[in-house]
């Protein structure tokens, strides 16, 4: 594994696999604007990287994140409501660029996720986490409101009521009730989270990339969409992919009893999808 530091986010590399860590174990990980700019810039070059298969996002130490930072955030009381408007930006366009990228984002979750932390959890396309670990929707204890997407994530787990009981109450998530709800998709033993995270991500990492990443997008507006709206842009990718040159790798490994070998094919053209 090679490792660069990089002020707040740590990266490292795994075989196929990126590892993006946020480094600020002293405040458990606390959510910081230096975060918002390295780690969107960081999901952006792993994109770009034709080695990255997939990517896994962690925080230093025993603790996920711990959520926004209240001694920057009680300072935001003194801004002007545009200003505040605007650093809150910040965090949603990290969501965002978790949502967006092209490569499949892995979180790696020790002690716990809180606030938004909870929602950079959930932002990513899965979610490997230690047994004992626990996630909070806290804001309400600390007399704010959801933010980073928290409550649309949660939306497609839980009930309208449980999900107003969890945000009015702040009350604890366990791993092991999330994973019960499919918001989890490995449970590990405390300290094993990585570890999981990252042969999960190697799974995944040598396969179709461009296939890939439609999958992800087809995914993601799944929750959203009206069945007509998803069969239109699973014909979409589906006729798209036809042409593709991994999807003759694939058939054509099938066919011949092989097994298919997408990595030659990342620097491969994308074919156009119109």
């Amino acid at each position: 594994m090679t490792d660069k530091t990089d002020k707040t986010v740590l990266i490292s590399q795994e075989s196929a696999v990126r590892i993006l860590t946020n480094s600020n174990p002293a405040a458990r990980n606390a959510i910081t604007p230096t975060l918002y700019a390295e780690l969107s810039a960081a999901l952006t070059d792993a994109q770009n990287d034709p080695e990255v298969g997939a990517i896994v996002f962690t925080g230093a130490g025993d603790f996920f994140c711990s959520g926004g930072d209240l001694n920057l955030l009680a300072k935001r009381r003194e801004l002007p409501e545009a200003e505040r408007r605007e650093k809150l930006e910040g965090l949603h366009d990290l969501i965002r660029a978790i949502r967006d990228c092209g490569k499949p984002v892995i979180a790696a979750v020790e002690g716990g996720a809180a606030g938004a932390g909870l929602s950079m959890a959930l932002a990513c396309d899965m979610l490997v986490s230690a047994r004992d670990a626990f996630y909070t929707v806290a804001y309400v204890k600390v007399g704010l409101t959801p933010d980073g997407g928290a409550t649309a994530f949660l939306a497609e787990f839980v009930s309208r009521q449980l999900l107003t009981e969890l945000c009015l109450t702040g009350d604890r998530l366990t791993a092991e009730r999330l994973h019960a709800m499919g918001a989890v998709n490995r449970l590990t033993d405390k300290g094993g989270a990585l570890a999981e995270a990252i042969a999960l991500a190697s799974k995944v990492a040598n396969g179709p990339q461009r296939a890939s990443a439609r999958i992800k997008t087809l995914c993601r507006l799944a929750h959203r969409a009206t069945l007509e709206e998803q069969l239109e842009a699973e014909a979409v990718y589906m006729v798209t992919s036809q042409a593709d040159a991994e999807a003759a790798e694939g058939i054509g490994a099938f066919l011949g009893k092989r097994k298919a070998d997408f990595v030659a094919l990342r620097h491969a053209p994308q074919p156009d999808a119109s």
